[in-house]
């Protein structure tokens, strides 16, 4: 009898232990903050694992593949929209995450760090905020192209001479997906409609992503294409024959896309305070300051952030004057025709 209330004793004990060890299992670490990652895993590691220890936080990154860059994390989030599973989404553009707020992905936070950021690259009612920004720009292989002869505008694209030496990432995606629907905005859809089959009657070459446009153009299997400033500055710092423009600073020209990265905290965030603290962190001086000394050199937005002698200021840069809900307006209609144009 006693051996049977004995086992009887054991055998609940051990249930009810099954039971509070497999309930905190699935309940989420309240010293961790989830986090989903567009921007390159090679610079956007070290500064999370520098939060780790300033903070004690446990980050849990989720980064997205090169030729999905962005897009595939958007649609992660609109899918777990219900049940989310990250707490801050740190995305290399700002035309997706404007998508995001749309779709009621995201919360509203008024970060300290988003208070030096300039009014253009901050959502008003504090969805989200852009830092450290990249740009569109023109990249060249100087064995073939000599910087007197190197084109200054996206127009100069159009010319016969570079037939079949222009290269593009996959204009459905990413980046360059939001120069196409910046220069809907700015220029109308007739103009940009113009402007694409003029390129694509000179032998444009879509690849699969900015990264292939800058080792094609490096090994010089293309003349030149459209990329990121990261991309440039990675080839050149590898001693690439690679150098790059920034379009159209003319008087008169339209100048070129600026490219903040943004964040911004998830609608039903596990970790919220965390996210908030991972948030209050990227938007500081001392990350911007960060990215504009890594291999990527960013152009920070604070004020009064020391960047190297070789990233230009913000004010130095003529960016196009169109905004970015006026990018994110044209994005549907801007993909639909690249897309037929130049994929299918």
């Amino acid at each position: 009898m006693v051996n049977k209330y004995l086992i009887g004793v054991f055998l609940i004990l051990l249930a009810l232990s099954t039971v509070y060890y497999l309930g905190n299992s699935m309940m989420p670490s309240k010293n961790e903050v989830v986090v989903y990652v567009s921007a390159d895993q090679d610079y956007s590691e070290p500064v999370l694992k520098d939060f780790e220890k300033q903070t004690g936080i446990k980050v849990k990154a989720v980064y997205d593949t090169e030729a999905s860059k962005t897009v595939g994390l958007v649609n992660r989030l609109i899918a777990e929209k219900d049940r989310p599973q990250a707490d801050v989404f740190w995305n290399n553009e700002l035309i997706r995450t404007i998508l995001l707020k749309e779709k009621g992905v995201l919360a509203p936070y008024n970060s300290p760090g988003a208070a030096g950021k300039p009014v253009e690259y901050k959502d008003p009612e504090g969805y989200w905020t852009g830092f450290s920004a990249r740009t569109r720009v023109i990249i060249y292989n100087t064995g073939y192209i000599s910087p007197a002869d190197a084109p200054e505008s996206l127009s100069d694209l159009k010319n016969p001479k570079w037939n079949g030496k222009v290269g593009i990432a996959n204009p459905a995606l990413g980046t360059t997906g939001d120069q196409v629907a910046a220069l809907f905005s700015l220029w109308g859809d007739d103009a940009a409609k113009g402007y694409f089959n003029q390129l694509k009657d000179n032998g444009v070459k879509v690849v699969d992503s900015n990264g292939m446009v800058k080792s094609q153009v490096a090994a010089g299997d293309l003349w030149l294409g459209l990329a990121d400033t990261d991309d440039a500055y990675g080839a050149i710092q590898s001693g690439k024959p690679v150098a790059m423009v920034f379009p159209d600073q003319k008087e008169g020209e339209i100048g070129t896309l600026m490219l903040p990265h943004s964040v911004m905290l998830i609608k039903g965030a596990p970790h919220e305070g965390n996210g908030k603290k991972l948030i209050d962190y990227l938007l500081s001086d001392q990350v911007e300051q960060m990215y504009a000394n890594s291999g990527i050199k960013t152009i920070p937005l604070g004020n009064g952030v020391q960047r190297p002698d070789n990233v230009p200021s913000l004010d130095s840069i003529k960016t196009m004057n169109v905004t970015q809900y006026e990018v994110y307006s044209s994005l549907n209609r801007s993909q639909d025709f690249i897309t037929r144009l130049l994929i299918n």
